[in-house]
């Protein structure tokens, strides 16, 4: 009898977000600009996406460009964040996209707002303007490119917000394959990078050729492909959003190990603020869900 090699699934989510944790790093590695950086590393990640999904159909509709557009503004905004302010600047800021799905949701998909999640949105958005203090220039980045960066860092957090919420809309979860929005995302991005690599064509180097495969190939690709399969073995939703964290956490400290690049103070303590805050809210929507179906047992 031969030993399973399988991977437990939950292992499987967490290889994902360690992929996705590298984002960073690669994106600071190369010497060409953002739009070039977005456009070879969606335009890679599409056709990595394509040849694992295909099967399930890659049928368009109005839907899935939506959803498909709200992707391409996360991918878009994160890139020219990196390159633009500090690694975790750009992290931390878009993870406040449970601010927005907590403030849209009920008038989206009707769900309930409740005083906890007041409570969350808060305490988020004060941890959020930590990072718009000590805005001098950190390394060879500028002011006002960091400020600039910033914004876009919160732009990604708003399409990530829209985007999550859109996918758990009945019409996307009707869809036979859940990569649709990712397929047709990247395939967006490239489609809107192709004016400024016209006017701006890039030159890259072999490093920045390897740096722009791995991230789409594995950092989007096969990340997205072993976080769905471990979602579809069985992992719960719970576990891979906590599990989820792992990214706004690790990003910066590679960065930081491999590149050098540090954040200020105040990016750490509002990160903190904003992780400890989602993380809190959703174990205890977690509990409150599993009390409310057991009341309902009774």
């Amino acid at each position: 009898m031969t030993k399973s090699t399988k991977f437990p699934p939950i292992i499987l989510i967490l290889f994902a977000v360690l992929l996705w944790s590298t984002g960073g790093l690669f994106i600071k590695m190369t010497t060409i600009d953002a739009f070039a950086v977005n456009a070879g590393r969606s335009f890679l990640a599409a056709l990595t996406v394509a040849a694992f999904t295909y099967k399930k159909g890659l049928r368009l509709d109005k839907f899935t460009l939506l959803t498909a557009f709200l992707y391409a503004g996360t991918l878009s905004c994160f890139v020219y964040a990196n390159k633009s302010t500090t690694a975790a600047n750009a992290i931390f800021l878009q993870y406040t996209a449970p601010i927005y799905i907590l403030i849209l949701s009920p008038f989206v998909l009707k769900e309930k707002f409740h005083f906890s999640d007041l409570i969350t949105v808060v305490i988020c958005l004060a941890g959020m303007s930590l990072f718009f203090f000590e805005e001098q220039g950190s390394g060879n980045l500028l002011a006002s490119n960091i400020f600039v960066g910033n914004i876009a860092a919160l732009a990604s957090g708003v399409f990530f917000g829209l985007y999550f919420i859109f996918l758990r809309h009945p019409r996307s979860l009707s869809n036979r394959n859940p990569a649709l929005s990712v397929f047709y995302g990247n395939i967006l991005v490239v489609v809107f990078m192709i004016p400024f690599l016209i006017q701006n064509p890039p030159e890259p180097s072999s490093n920045d050729l390897l740096a722009i495969v791995f991230l789409g190939v594995f950092q989007i690709g096969t990340a997205y492909i072993l976080f769905t399969k471990g979602i579809s073995e069985g992992v719960r939703s719970l576990d891979a959003s906590i599990i989820g964290y792992v990214e706004p956490l690790l990003n910066p400290v590679w960065v930081f190990l491999f590149i050098g690049e540090r954040p200020n103070k105040w990016a750490i303590i509002g990160g903190a603020i904003i992780i400890g805050a989602v993380v809190f809210h959703t174990l205890k929507q977690n509990r409150s869900r599993i009390r409310s179906r057991q009341e309902k047992m009774l």
